[in-house]
């Protein structure tokens, strides 16, 4: 029942902030300058990036809020973007404590069949994510686990052509060891959520 009214409060506010957005930034009828504010919602699960990809992770009551901000950097012939993100998250439940990613690549593909209807585009980077107090959630299974480690994110970005500006988005936030580089870590949390993002 918590984790409900959690959810509805979620809500509540990523639509206040849309709100709030709509109606103080500058409205055009596109987006040219790349930039990209995206501000979303994930509850968070121990388990493996592979388990969390196939829809069988086990969530725990574990919440983290992003604000991102991205700007393109390199656009190949309206196929691909090279974008460079900054992040900051809180997180809420078990574990209650700040955390900043940077990530200096993001590639994304852009062209779909159904851009005429559902303009799509998906999104992958790889960069490093610092968490302020050690993640409780991180540490299910293990004695010890880093503060500094890599991380990861996808995205899949759907917006209407007549709303070129805004996007829902579903978002993965992937920290880990890289595959054992920091301190021995393999996986150590995921989460999986959804938010809004503003092109400007």
């Amino acid at each position: 029942m918590r984790g409900i009214s959690y959810r509805k409060g979620m809500l509540a506010s990523l639509l206040i902030v849309m709100a709030v957005l709509y109606f103080c930034l500058p409205k055009a009828a596109s987006a040219d300058d790349g930039w990209k504010v995206t501000l979303y919602e994930a509850q968070l699960t121990p388990d493996s990036l592979g388990d969390t990809l196939a829809l069988k992770g086990h969530y725990v009551d574990s919440h983290v809020v992003v604000l991102a901000a991205s700007k393109r950097v390199y656009s190949f012939k309206k196929l691909v973007d090279l974008e460079m993100e900054g992040q900051v998250a809180k997180h809420f439940g078990i574990q209650d404590h700040l955390e900043v990613n940077v990530v200096p690549l993001v590639v994304r593909w852009l062209p779909f069949p159904w851009d005429s209807i559902i303009d799509t585009s998906i999104a992958a980077g790889a960069g490093l994510s610092y968490a302020f107090e050690t993640p409780v959630v991180e540490l299910f299974g293990v004695s010890h686990t880093p503060k500094f480690l890599g991380y990861l994110m996808c995205e899949i970005s759907l917006s209407l052509p007549s709303l070129p500006r805004w996007a829902v988005v579903a978002r993965l936030h992937h920290r880990s060891g890289a595959g054992g580089l920091f301190a021995g870590r393999r996986d150590a949390s995921n989460g999986l959520g959804f938010g809004a993002q503003f092109n400007f």
